[in-house]
């Protein structure tokens, strides 16, 4: 038995292959048609696999009659294509996987490494084999393991070794400083003692701030291909959040206005601890780089279905796209928009913002705990993993303000 009568018996019974689909475009897989014989059971195996496979037939020598004749469940899931049928180079571009699969029709097996771009970059490897002859040339078959979650970890750790170790420097530079001086000349000076030890006291939480945002960026970029579960009301969350934060609005003696609507407008589909910690991060840097008796603003809005034509919160700002999700045609967000009455980002700097310990030079926060410079990364790769997007909107002298959106819950959907 040949693996195309193997995998698609179908085709043996005298329907028609699957037309070309070069265009793209996402579409379900044809059902089988009238008459044709049922899956066997070896389809039915590799239906299941999770791992992607790809059978193309063609000739090396011509890239153009390079087709695919069969494609399991997770391929036809991963490409957005009618993928059984199309030309290989709608599916796959990459030019080392192309040559792997030019060298098993040939006849000789290999392997590369293909990466999928998108906002969630994902790493596969390709491993080809031949598998004979077909009915219009030289069968290969191509599978992709997918590789995100071992190279994601790698960079991780590489990640937060050096940007601990860097980081990690200075604070410990001054503690040793501060012990050798109190040890010294400063043993029997107590009002130096106490000065010593609350700035020590102050550079070992800093520390240990920078060490738990480092574990928790880490974490969140480890599974940031993976789409979180769960459901929550967008407001809510929000509201949770401002409770929390009464003592800091507080003591800054702040005026905050909020814009919600009603409940159960603004579901999003997510994890709940960490959309709570993107409007934390947010509403935490609008209190920090507010003046004392300023305000403060937190809105909600749902549905908006193009989150690039949505109201500006301040038509002088300058506006800047931080992340820019795909999005899928039809799609609906609820936006979250956090403005503050600060000092402002002068605009060069505002594509800065997401970096990792980027700080805005000259900025001041009313002489409030210095930042770990990674809060606005946190939110960048959760609203990311949560197939979201960011923009920032600020003018000098006049404030910022952050807008994230999120996918709005599919109605019909578990809760």
């Amino acid at each position: 038995m040949s693996i195309l009568k193997a995998l698609w018996p179908q085709r043996t019974a005298g329907a028609e292959p699957s037309a070309p689909a070069d265009q793209g475009g996402s579409a379900p897989a044809a059902a089988a048609p009238a008459g044709a014989e049922p899956p066997g059971p070896f389809r039915t195996l590799v239906e299941s696999l999770p791992d992607p496979v790809l059978v193309i037939e063609g000739d090396p020598d011509e890239p153009a009659s390079r087709r695919i004749v069969f494609a399991n469940a997770a391929a036809r899931l991963l490409f957005p294509i009618r993928v059984e049928g199309a030309r290989l180079v709608t599916a796959v571009r990459n030019p080392e996987v192309l040559e792997a699969v030019d060298e098993a029709l040939l006849g000789v097996a290999g392997q590369a490494l293909m990466e999928t771009g998108g906002a969630q970059e994902r790493v596969w490897t390709a491993q080809t084999r031949p598998l004979g002859r077909g009915q219009a040339g030289p069968l290969a078959l191509l599978t992709l393991r997918d590789e995100t979650d071992v190279r994601r970890a790698e960079r991780m750790r590489v990640d937060f070794l050096a940007n601990a170790s860097h980081e990690l420097r200075t604070p410990l530079a001054s503690l040793s400083g501060f012990i050798e001086t109190l040890r010294g000349h400063a043993r029997d000076d107590v009002g130096a003692r106490e000065k010593f030890l609350g700035i020590m006291q102050a550079q070992a939480e800093r520390m240990a701030r920078l060490i738990d945002d480092l574990l928790s960026l880490s974490r969140i970029e480890l599974n940031e291909h993976i789409a979180p579960e769960g459901r929550l009301d967008l407001s809510l969350a929000a509201t949770d959040v401002l409770d929390a934060l009464v003592p800091l609005i507080r003591e800054k003696e702040l005026v905050v206005t909020t814009d919600f609507p009603l409940r159960g407008v603004a579901d999003v589909d997510g994890d709940r601890d960490q959309i709570l910690q993107v409007i934390q991060n947010l509403v935490e840097n609008a209190i920090k780089y507010s003046a004392r008796g300023g305000t403060l603003s937190l809105a909600v809005s749902a549905p908006v279905a193009d989150v690039s034509a949505a109201a500006p919160a301040n038509p002088a700002a300058a506006r800047t796209t931080l992340l820019a999700p795909d999005r899928p045609q039809g799609r609906r967000y609820a936006l979250l928009r956090v403005t503050d009455a600060g000092p402002g980002i002068p605009r060069d700097r505002l594509p800065r913002l997401t970096e990792r310990f980027y700080r805005v030079e000259g900025q001041k926060s009313g002489g409030e705990r210095a930042g770990t410079g990674l809060g606005l990364a946190i939110v960048k790769h959760i609203a990311n993993r949560h197939r979201g997007g960011m923009a920032v909107e600020s003018a000098e002298g006049q404030g910022a303000s952050f807008t994230v959106w999120l996918p709005l819950a599919e109605k019909g959907a578990a809760e």
